[in-house]
């Protein structure tokens, strides 16, 4: 059995992007999941405020004020290494429940372009309490309706 997309199918890859190394990792994976296809990536940041910030007003302008600084570094850092490629390629800031959001995505671009094939990409967690109580990655590949592809 081939897990690969046929060659002159459109392979659109939705990579969950947080500037970390496995998000990295994730990226670079995409771009070899897309080498010799036609394609497009979207990087997608999702900003993530933690439940005991979204208990204050003054600690939620505080962290979205964080946010907007940080993204165009990580829109920076993903050009970066995307740069020289040729690639398709868009990025993407999102603000919720990161699994809930890169599902949401893939599967608003999989009902919007049937005749695509629709894969997000995920670094892993290396945090030993994921493994405990659950990462971005296993609600990936428990919830998301389209293939999931984790990197190590």
């Amino acid at each position: 059995m081939t897990t690969a997309a046929p060659s002159d199918e459109f392979l659109h890859i939705v990579v969950g992007y947080d500037g970390s190394p496995p998000a990295s990792r994730a990226l670079d994976a995409a771009v070899r999941l897309l080498r010799g296809r036609t394609g497009r990536i979207d990087v997608v940041w999702v900003a993530h405020l933690s439940t005991a910030v979204m208990m204050s007003s003054g600690a939620i302008a505080e962290m979205e004020e964080g946010f907007d600084e940080l993204e165009p570094d990580l829109r920076a850092q993903a050009a970066g290494q995307l740069a020289g490629l040729g690639l398709d390629w868009e990025f993407e800031r999102r603000q919720g429940i990161i699994a809930d959001e890169l599902i949401a995505v893939a599967a608003g671009i999989r009902d919007a372009r049937p005749g695509q094939t629709v894969v997000i990409v995920a670094g892993s967690s290396s945090s030993a309490g994921h493994r405990m109580v659950g990462s971005v990655t296993v609600s990936l590949a428990r919830h998301s309706p389209v293939p999931v592809l984790v990197v190590p």
